[in-house]
């Protein structure tokens, strides 16, 4: 799909807000933020939310293996309820995918991912990744936003390199084209990604 670049907009989560670099004014002047970029981190904030907790959930009732029925359940209801109440396609993506059903990137995420993961190997955390750009696509134009998801120690039991034999059988199973192992953390695990056409 052929993104034709109408304006772009370099956003960071800073200190739990969303800072975009304004262009050039006076000292004095506020930075205003981008209403479709506030929404878009709430959304993101909200999905999170809610999958953690019923990983934690899940965690404490059944171990590692049940949280893959969650993720493989729960993660895409969930982004679905947020579509059908906000209006946005929501979804999660991965340069290494584990559902190629409904993790893999387009060009534009693809292209995302690989900066997330250039920043994270020049030294910037994770967990304050994000970006938002508005692009052309077939005659319309789309608000794109990608929060990056960083791996975090309890994500091991699933995306690490030592995952135990029941844990990897459950996957096999769920997820038979799984490539999302490997990670250590700190990595770059995948990214949130909305958009939402604005004209």
């Amino acid at each position: 799909m052929n993104h034709i670049l109408l304006s772009a907009m370099a956003t960071l989560f800073a200190a739990g807000a969303l800072a975009a670099e304004p262009p050039a004014a006076p000292a004095a002047a506020a930075p205003t933020a981008n209403p479709l970029a506030e929404e878009a981190k709430s959304l993101v904030k909200e999905f999170a939310g809610t999958l953690k907790g019923e990983l934690e959930a899940a965690m404490k009732a059944g171990g590692p293996t049940k949280a893959v029925s969650i993720c493989q359940d729960r993660a895409p209801a969930i982004a679905k309820d947020i579509a059908t109440r906000s209006g946005w396609e929501v979804g999660r993506v991965s340069l290494k995918t584990r559902n190629p059903q409904l993790d893999t990137p387009d060009a534009w995420e693809q292209q995302v991912l690989t900066r997330f993961d250039q920043r994270q190997a020049a030294g910037e955390p994770v967990d304050t990744m994000a970006f938002a750009e508005v692009v052309q696509v077939d005659g319309t134009k789309q608000f794109r936003f990608m929060k990056a998801i960083p791996t975090g120690e309890p994500c091991l039991a699933c995306h690490g390199s030592a995952i135990t034999p029941e844990v990897a059988a459950a996957l096999d199973q769920a997820y038979p084209e799984d490539q999302a192992r490997g990670y250590a953390v700190g990595d770059v695990r995948g990214a949130v990604s909305l958009s939402k056409t604005i004209e």
